[in-house]
């Protein structure tokens, strides 16, 4: 009986995964919008993209971060403990509101994050080469011997192959992400994978 009643209600709700996965489609839509967006670009502007996220994350938490730097601070110079512990616990308490804050600012850049993923990996699906101007990490990557290296320098321009090494084994990139591959990269960073 008692089963009964859970499919009744399972067919006119919906599952739990059901409902989870009509909250996630519109994301999908959005990295898609996004992504399409991206096409037109060069290289060095695709790459630029990751910098202005992490510009933006950095902006809105600004606030918080510069109160909590603060209190900090006021914990060096502070000779009584039980004070110090007082400003601990508003440290904690601004921290726990940080990463709040940074949930929500996360959620609001993941479109065009994951937009900017899905275009370098369409980019290296289609060309053997991407060129980019090289920064510290392309000269620094360049220069490791460990690996076969998946990035060289010329001049000025950090030349990056679609083909590198892991574990031993030639790796080349050929694959744009598909909508089920963005569904579970959205309900992973919701934390939700272990339910779906």
């Amino acid at each position: 009986m008692l089963a009964t009643i859970f499919k009744s209600l399972t067919k006119v709700f919906g599952s739990k995964s059901d409902r989870d996965l009509k909250s996630v489609l519109p994301y999908v839509d959005l990295i898609n919008t996004e992504f399409n967006k991206l096409k037109s670009i060069s290289h060095d502007e695709l790459r630029g993209k990751t910098t202005q996220l992490k510009q933006q994350i950095q902006d809105e938490l600004s606030e918080i971060d510069t109160e909590i730097a603060s209190l900090k601070s006021q914990t060096e110079n502070e000779s009584d403990l039980e004070a110090k512990e007082v400003i601990f616990k508003q440290i904690d308490k601004l921290r726990k509101q940080r990463d709040e804050q940074l949930e929500v600012v996360l959620e609001k850049i993941l479109p065009e994050a994951f937009a900017v993923i899905k275009e370098t990996a369409r980019r290296l699906t289609e060309d053997k080469e991407l060129t980019v101007t090289a920064n510290d990490s392309d000269k620094y990557l360049a220069s490791y011997t460990r690996i076969k290296k998946p990035v060289r320098i010329v001049g000025d321009k950090a030349i990056w192959s679609n083909t590198w090494e892991a574990a031993g084994t030639t790796v080349t990139w050929n694959m744009v992400h598909y909508d089920v591959q963005l569904i579970g990269g959205v309900v992973f960073h919701q934390g939700k994978i272990s339910e779906m």
